[in-house]
């Protein structure tokens, strides 16, 4: 027996200072895909998201609505694993960084960096945005509005002088260099490598890792003399100052596989094989990580995948601005696979897309109800006219031969992490079915062959099996995308679904996805539509 692949996939964790919007889960709800694709195809997989909740921001807003930081996190924290849930995301754990595991390994992180000699007393002045950060003076936007962090343009600036920790990034230039030099392929799509190998290139400074005064945060384990900051009755003492967000929530990816405390789980899934990020925290995870990792004695993940951002007509989608889509509206209009679906082939996932609610409902329209719904419903239809539901092996023609070269690719895109374009490919077949039908005319067939044209009708039976069998491998296909849809059609094919609802417990999914897998023989089932069409009017928009 073959030994199972592991693979170990992740997320950035998601600020808690806000009910969520689907600009900020595009990224789970792709990663979800890719996790989803790995259990099915045999890989051991284990999925983390999660939520980053000690930022300056969440403690401030808190205390404006007179509740306690906790509480109020907890609150948010519970909208995005609702939403989540509406979108299908199947995590093996969902990471919170208030939780005591996280702590340890931030502790850990901090001790092994201070006895490494990269972590050191200095005195930071600048500017802080309390979503993201200190910036340096190069990456502020001036305008007649004042100076704001570009990510985050509606957001506040301070200017912060605190006498803090530091880590020596600055250390690691020579080796990250080599580092990108030595994996060409660790940091994807390659302009996104490009433009931190850039970045280092211009030189690094070091980072602050601790912040001052601060109640709302992991406690920083070190006194200033060298000493633990931790009391006799257990307690941590406020004068060490918190961990810098920043530097606590990266190390979430770990925590995440039992570092420290467990060394044979971390053992198993450390190396992280994908880290799915967004592209506004690029630096943070392609040049601040690694240096702390190489700091710690710990190996790199072996790939990072940088997306873009979901765009409204030319504008990042913010609640602030009020151009941004509730995921609860759209799958209460397109249903979860619906919008699962939707997001990932209107948004390309190398780059920024602009979309809207039009848009969305077109691609949902065309592509599902019209192009693969309509097909597998004209194909049970005839099924059931023309042979009573009863399912005809597939032939070698016309259909098997476009198959075999749409599954390779396929795969390969999904592998490359390029969702949008492992769905055009599939969605190349539907239109090749769509046009089997046109080019074979079963109902011309099924006629000739009721006035005794015994060739006519050995042609149908093996149409109406080609066409049953695209059905099934386009179904099966599109799971990782669509696994309630999949498994409906499957159910209304007659052929058996076999995966849990996170993917898992089926057999091997490429051996499926060959082209007449499945024995002929037994009935179709009940038939119903898969996607219901939709009209925009018919929509309410938020």
């Amino acid at each position: 027996m073959t030994e199972r692949r592991s693979f170990y996939l992740t997320t950035a964790i998601a600020y808690a200072n806000n009910k969520p919007g689907l600009h900020t889960l595009y990224e789970v709800v792709g990663a979800d895909v890719i996790a989803r694709w790995h259990r099915m195809i045999g890989d051991e997989t284990r999925f983390l998201t999660g939520t980053d909740e000690y930022s300056v921001n969440i403690a401030t807003t808190a205390a404006e609505q007179g509740l306690d930081p906790k509480a109020f996190v907890d609150a948010n924290v519970a909208k995005f694993q609702a939403a989540e849930d509406a979108l299908g995301i199947s995590p093996d754990r969902f990471i919170r960084t208030t939780d005591p595991d996280h702590t340890d390994a931030a502790h850990e992180m901090i001790r092994r960096a201070y006895d490494n000699g990269d972590i050191y007393l200095g005195t930071y002045e600048g500017w802080y945005c309390p979503n993201e950060g200190f910036r340096a003076s190069s990456d502020l936007v001036e305008d007649e509005q004042g100076v704001h962090c570009p990510n985050h343009p509606d957001v506040q600036l301070q200017w912060l002088s605190e006498n803090n920790w530091f880590f020596r990034l600055s250390a690691y230039q020579e080796r990250l260099e080599r580092y990108y030099e030595e994996h060409p392929d660790w940091v994807q799509p390659e302009y996104r490598k490009n433009e931190m190998l850039g970045f280092i290139r211009q030189g690094l400074e070091d980072f602050s890792v601790s912040r001052e005064g601060a109640t709302w945060g992991i406690p920083f384990p070190i006194m200033p003399d060298g000493s633990s900051a931790r009391r006799d009755d257990g307690t941590w003492d406020p004068a060490a100052g918190t961990v810098y967000v920043w530097y606590d929530a990266l190390i979430n990816y770990i925590t995440g596989v039992g570092f420290p405390g467990d060394p044979e789980l971390f053992e198993r899934w450390w190396p992280a094989d994908l880290h799915v990020i967004g592209k506004d925290i690029n630096r943070f995870h392609t040049i601040f990580w690694p240096a702390m990792l190489m700091s710690a004695g710990l190996p790199l993940p072996k790939q990072v995948w940088v997306h873009g951002w979901l765009l409204a007509q030319g504008e990042r989608m913010s609640k602030s601005r009020g151009n941004f889509l509730d995921p609860n509206d759209v799958v209460a209009a397109l249903g979860r696979d619906g919008t699962r679906y939707t997001v990932l082939r209107e948004v390309a996932f190398d780059r920024d897309s602009d979309v809207s609610w039009d848009s969305f409902v077109r691609c949902y329209n065309a592509d599902l109800a019209n192009d693969f719904g309509n097909l597998l419903n004209r194909s049970l239809s005839m099924t059931k006219r023309y042979r009573g539901g009863e399912r005809s092996a597939a032939t070698d023609g016309t259909l098997a031969a476009a198959w075999a070269p749409v599954l390779t690719t396929y795969a390969q895109k999904l592998e490359a992490c390029r969702l949008h374009e492992a769905l055009e490919t599939l969605w190349s077949f539907v239109g090749e079915a769509n046009k089997y039908v046109e080019a074979e005319q079963p109902w011309v067939l099924a006629k000739a062959a009721k006035n005794g044209d015994t060739a006519a009708d050995e042609r149908l039976t093996g149409v109406l099996g080609d066409l049953l069998e695209a059905c099934r491998v386009i179904a099966f296909a599109a799971a990782p995308f669509m696994p309630e849809a999949a498994a409906r059609a499957a159910r209304q094919l007659g052929v058996e679904y076999g995966y849990a609802a996170d993917g898992n417990d089926g057999p091997p999914l490429m051996g499926l996805l060959a082209w007449g897998a499945l024995e002929p023989g037994g009935v179709v089932g009940e038939t119903a539509p898969l996607f219901p069409r939709l009209e925009t009017d018919d929509v309410d928009e938020e």
